[in-house]
């Protein structure tokens, strides 16, 4: 993560917000009370948020690890052809 001054931020807030957009890196901000601040684009916010509720749902971990172990032992799930159809919308 990238780290500017609050004074170089305001001195170039339109170049550093378009850069943290385009390149999905947050922007660290310092200043000189040590109250920093973070700039980051609403959707990388919001799927960072998707994986922290993903994380704190024990229920799901361990879904997820369950289907993780199966994939890894090549158990997994395979579809009949008539749901491969309705899949794939043949």
């Amino acid at each position: 993560m990238d780290t500017v001054s609050v004074n170089k931020f305001r001195d170039n807030l339109k170049k550093l917000v378009e850069q943290s957009l385009r390149d999905h890196e947050p922007l660290r901000v310092t200043r000189r009370s040590g109250d920093d601040f973070v700039v980051v684009s609403a959707e990388d916010w919001e799927r960072e948020q998707e994986t922290l509720h993903v994380l704190q749902n024990s229920k799901l971990m361990q879904q997820i690890a369950e289907s993780t172990k199966t994939h890894a032992e090549r158990n997994g799930y395979t579809p009949t052809k008539e749901q491969m159809d309705e899949i794939t919308g043949v």
